[in-house]
C-alpha cells in the first residue's frame, strides 16, 4: 500500500504541476505579465511550493539515486513537515479559498488535484510509510521557517508585483491589520499541525513495534 501511495502521489503530482504550468503561463501572458513574470507568479503559490516539495519527496525514495541526488528530501524530518505543509493547504483552501473563484476545465482540474488529491495521497502514504518516528520537537522550529519565509516573500514581493497571490494577503484591500489577523491564524494552524504531526509520528513509531 505504502509503495502504491508513493508512486500514486509522485505520478499525479508530477501531471497536476506540469498541467498547472502549461495552462498558467498562457492565461497569465494573457492578463499582461511577460513570461518570466508568468514563470514567477506561477512559482508564488504556497501551493505549487509544496506540491514541488511532495514530489521531491517522493522521488527521493522511489528513484534508485534519490538519496544521492535529493538526500534533504529523502530524510525523515523532511516527509514529516511536507507532510503538515500540504495538509495546511489543503485546510485554507477547503476553508478559505474553494470558495472564492470557481475554476473551469483544466483550471478546475488542476485545483481539485492540487489541493485535495495530492495532500490526501501524501498524507496517507505518510501515516502508512514515511512516518518513523524519528521527528523530534526541535524539528518544528525548522519547519516553521518555511511558511514565515514564504509569507515574507509574498508581502514583499506584493509593492514590486501589484498582485499578492492569495487574497486574505492583500494589504490594499484588507488593511495591515486584517492581513496581520490572517497571517497569524494560518501559521497558527500550522503550528498546530506540526505539533500533532510529531506526536502522530510518534505514536505510529510505537505502533510499529
Amino acid at each position: 500500500m505504502g509503495r502504491f501511495l508513493q508512486v500514486a502521489g509522485l505520478v499525479v503530482g508530477l501531471v497536476a504541476l506540469v498541467l498547472q504550468f502549461a495552462i498558467t503561463l498562457p492565461a497569465s501572458m494573457a492578463a499582461g505579465r511577460g513570461l518570466l513574470g508568468s514563470i514567477v507568479f506561477y512559482f508564488s503559490f504556497f501551493t505549487i511550493l509544496t506540491n514541488i516539495a511532495a514530489v521531491m519527496v517522493h522521488a527521493s525514495l522511489i528513484s534508485p539515486g534519490g538519496y544521492v541526488w535529493f538526500p534533504a528530501f529523502a530524510a525523515a524530518r523532511m516527509r514529516t513537515g511536507v507532510a503538515a505543509a500540504i495538509t495546511l493547504v489543503f485546510i485554507v483552501y477547503a476553508a478559505v479559498l474553494a470558495r472564492l473563484w470557481q475554476p473551469q476545465g483544466l483550471f478546475l482540474l488542476c485545483d481539485v488535484l492540487l489541493h485535495y488529491v495530492t495532500p490526501v495521497l501524501f498524507v496517507l502514504w505518510w501515516l502508512t510509510a514515511g512516518a518513523d518516528g524519528t521527528s523530534r520537537w526541535r524539528d518544528i522550529s525548522w519547519w516553521m521557517v518555511y511558511p514565515l519565509a514564504y509569507l515574507a516573500y509574498a508581502l514583499i514581493r506584493a509593492p514590486f508585483a501589484g498582485e499578492v497571490p492569495y487574497p486574505f494577503l492583500d494589504v490594499a484591500k484588507n488593511g495591515a491589520a486584517g492581513v496581520a489577523v490572517s497571517a497569524l491564524a494560518i501559521t497558527g494552524v500550522f503550528l498546530a499541525l506540526c505539533v500533532l504531526a510529531v506526536l502522530t509520528d510518534h505514536g505510529i513509531a510505537r505502533l510499529r513495534k
